[in-house]
């Protein structure tokens, strides 16, 4: 639904007409139309005449004692209300309007919209508060409150609706006075007694019965770690004891009546890797092989076996660890060689068990990818510099390139983009219609990849080169490519890499990249006397696209919360480091290499950058409601970037620049149309603007908030800040230099609203933003400024 508005701004009053009263009342005629539709979608119309829309309820704790944890035990009562009220957005419910369209039909546009956008009122009459208290009751037990603890309601209605307020009045909790672990002399027993010291039972707590349940679980998570691989948590029961002075005593205890085999330690007897499960029906047939103690089922066409051993961490003879197991079966499915995984563990019946242990045999069954494959897609190249177009993408892979699940990727790519560099009324600049030189572009390039399962690197002392406690695989990386660039009306381009490195993950929240290698070659090929213009009026433009070697070494780091998906506060850190150049200048001064003419030393006669970047990135993601499956959230970004040239080089290379603007990044401006700094584009400049305001130095923050509005259907709000400045000083661009004093000023800020169609695989949005500061001063005074886009901006 939306309202229409009429924009009155710096209108003058005018004297009246003939048709203005017709005017008037058709004003008026939409105005109570729009109210019409408004009380339509409040609901309120559905209602039986002798009931009430039930809009929701409130709880409230109440004691003579403080209450511990208060917003925690309001939080839990909160989750027990039923029924629970429609959705509502600012006060409509537009979901009853749809239902109420479809009210007697069967078929048409209205039973459609009912049956897929539609829900019935939730009635007052339909809510049993006596379920209800008894339930919250019950919650209140669990939370330690046994003395009498109350409930009471109190219906509020308003108009056509109601709600109810719940009051749940307590006395003080029961807190733990002591807690008794098993004391019999067994060896369950005295397993269970080392758990202890990690214990979530604590003296003085209040008893809680979730605590106690979460307690079970962790000790048979202990006991899993320890070859007790039948043990059960519903094993384990609890004694309570109430004493004086609202206090109980906790025994734990282990049943009388458990199966002899969940009372035992197993140790792996015999461990089966079957790399062929699935594939044919011959795989009884193939005789096992022995390698480092397994029963290996080959399949040498693919793999050798030493690269599957190197992921299997179940050893025979070894005690069950179901951390072990786990770990297993993370490293194999990290191979990206098989489609399935799975681990089955039986009691080995021609081993008798042996001093208090049991046996098993354990066999890892695998499924694998095919080998090699072909993929091809068509899509819509949409970069953050604006440049967007058709592109497609051809990529072989072998799952196995050199038989120990080695990947090979080998990509052929190519593309056609545009953007039209229209100027628009936010830089101030008059004039400035029309294309802008040299965003007409196209790419054709060919890049590989091989990704080896571990690190191969000399052993060093202070690092285990396999990662043994790590559920993921380390890969060491090579890679090489090739990229042809055509901007017309201005140059050619060549772009040659190649690279070396490692990565690597501890926990499945963090990730390393290390590459000590990564050599990139530009080489500009040809240029149009336009661009030759252009370079010869701003010396730092001929400097950043001059032909040069980029000997680089980088690390990255990223820590990531969002796979843990119920959790309401996510992280996101992305930190990396590049160093280039240093190496090859200490070199060439230690041997002591003579400077060429523009006073610069050379590798293979060829000029090299010399720079160090640091890139930083943090976002947070807050959901606002406790429901997991909510998307009502408020998203925050902030990113830092600085790039220091020095020895070798005056300025960045330009690929290494930074540019602000765009649908990542401030949307109220174009991309690249901020910045550096205070610098404004001149109606001389303006056709290059593109290749002018881009910087060594960025900083920018966004914040959203993002709503759930119909199935598939997201709304969001937001405001975008940031800029691009320069280290070193430019005649070409005054005001362009980072300042201390003033940088805080000279950042673009723009807000706005945006719908987004998320249907999970494919994500398009529409934002429009407008521009509240430029940063040359001023409170921007532009125009609206839509964005189109896929995938959300951050």
């Amino acid at each position: 639904m939306s309202v229409m508005k009429t924009n009155t701004t710096g209108t003058r009053p005018t004297t009246a007409t003939p048709g203005t009263p017709v005017r008037h009342r058709a004003l008026q005629g939409t105005a109570l139309a729009a109210l019409l539709l408004l009380a339509a979608c409040s609901g309120t119309r559905f209602i039986p005449e002798n009931d009430k829309l039930y809009t929701g309820s409130t709880v409230k704790i109440t004691s003579p004692y403080p209450i511990q944890k208060e917003a925690e035990l309001q939080t839990e009562l909160e989750t027990v209300i039923t029924p629970k009220p429609n959705a509502s957005i600012l006060g409509l419910r537009p979901k009853l309007y749809f239902w109420h369209m479809g009210q007697g039909k069967s078929k048409g546009l209205g039973h459609f919209l009912a049956e897929k956008y539609g829900e019935a009122p939730v009635l007052l009459s339909q809510v049993d508060t006596q379920k209800v208290k008894g339930l919250m009751i019950n919650r209140l037990y669990n939370n330690g409150y046994f003395a009498g603890p109350r409930v009471q309601t109190k219906p509020n209605a308003k108009g056509r609706t109601a709600t109810i307020d719940y009051t749940a009045t307590v006395q003080r909790a029961y807190t733990i006075k002591e807690i008794h672990f098993p004391e019999r002399d067994t060896l369950l027993d005295r397993d269970i007694r080392k758990t202890q010291p990690g214990s979530l039972l604590k003296v003085g707590e209040p008893y809680n019965l979730n605590t106690l349940i979460t307690e079970r679980s962790r000790i048979d998570d202990q006991l899993k770690q320890n070859g007790y691989y039948f043990f059960n948590p519903d094993y384990i029961l609890y004694e309570v004891d109430s004493t004086e002075h609202n206090q109980v005593d906790v025994y734990l205890r282990v049943k009388g009546n458990i199966p002899r085999r969940a009372s035992q330690s197993y140790v792996l007897n015999r461990v089966t890797l079957n790399t062929r499960y699935g594939l044919t029906d011959t795989t009884e047939s193939i005789k096992p092989i022995m390698y480092k103690g397994y029963r290996y089922v080959p399949d040498e066409k693919v793999f050798k076996a030493k690269a599957i051993t190197g992921a299997v961490f179940l050893f025979p003879d070894s005690l069950y660890r179901r951390r072990r197991q786990d770990q297993t079966l993370s490293r194999l499915m990290s191979l990206g060689t098989f489609k399935f995984v799975d681990i089955q563990f039986r009691q080995a019946r021609q081993k008798p068990d042996s001093a208090g242990y049991g046996f098993l045999n354990a066999s890892v069954r695998m499924t694998q990818l095919k080998k090699k494959s072909l993929r091809a897609e068509v899509q819509l190249v949409s970069k953050t510099n604006g440049f967007t177009g058709p592109g497609f993408t051809a990529q072989f892979r072998n799952r196995s390139a050199l038989r120990g699940a080695e990947q090979l990727l080998v990509n052929v790519v190519g593309s056609f983009e545009t953007r039209q560099g229209t100027g628009s009324s936010n830089t101030g600049v008059e004039g400035t219609t029309g294309p802008v030189l040299g965003l007409t572009s196209f790419e054709l390039g060919a890049n590989a990849q091989l990704l080896v399962p571990r690190l191969i690197t000399p052993p060093l002392p202070f690092l285990d080169v396999t990662l043994r406690n790590s559920d993921f695989q380390p890969r060491t990386s090579f890679g090489v490519g090739y990229r042809y660039v055509e901007r017309r009306q201005f140059f050619q381009e060549d772009f040659f890499n190649l690279n070396y490195g490692y990565s690597w993950k501890t926990k499945i929240t963090n990730e390393q990249e290390l590459r000590p290698i990564d050599l990139q070659y530009i080489r500009l090929a040809k240029t149009t006397p336009e661009f030759d213009k252009l370079l010869e009026s701003r010396p730092f433009l001929a400097n950043s696209f001059r032909q040069q070697f980029i000997p680089a070494s980088s690390y990255r780091y990223t820590y990531n919360t969002q796979v843990y998906e119920r959790r309401r506060n996510q992280l996101y850190f992305n930190g990396g480091l590049e160093l280039a150049g240093n190496l090859a200048s200490a070199i060439n001064k230690l041997t002591g290499a003579a400077r060429n003419d523009s006073g610069r030393y050379e590798i293979i006669g060829q000029e090299f950058s010399q720079y160090t970047k640091l890139d930083l990135e943090y976002r947070n993601y807050y959901r606002i409601t406790q429901n997991p499956t909510s998307g009502n959230k408020i998203a925050t970004r902030l990113l830092i970037g600085l790039g220091m040239p020095y020895g070798n080089s005056d300025v960045m290379p330009y690929l290494k620049q930074y540019g602000v603007g765009g649908p990542n990044s401030v949307r109220a401006f174009a991309p690249r149309e901020v910045g550096p700094g205070s610098y404004k584009p001149t109606n001389s400049s303006v056709s290059s603007r593109f290749y002018d305001q881009v910087g060594d130095i960025r900083l920018e923050a966004n914040v959203e908030y993002r709503q759930d509005l119909f199935p598939y259907v997201k709304g969001a709000l937001f405001m975008d800040a940031g800029n691009v400045w320069l280290v070193n000083d430019d005649k070409t661009r005054p005001g362009g230099q980072f300042k201390p004093g003033s940088f805080l000023n000279e950042l673009a800020i723009g807000a706005g609203a945006g719908v987004r169609v998320d249907i999970q695989f494919l994500v398009i949005r529409l934002d429009v933003a407008y521009p509240l500061r430029v940063p040359y001063g001023g409170s921007g005074g532009g125009s609206l400024v839509p964005n189109l886009a896929i995938g959300y901006p951050f």
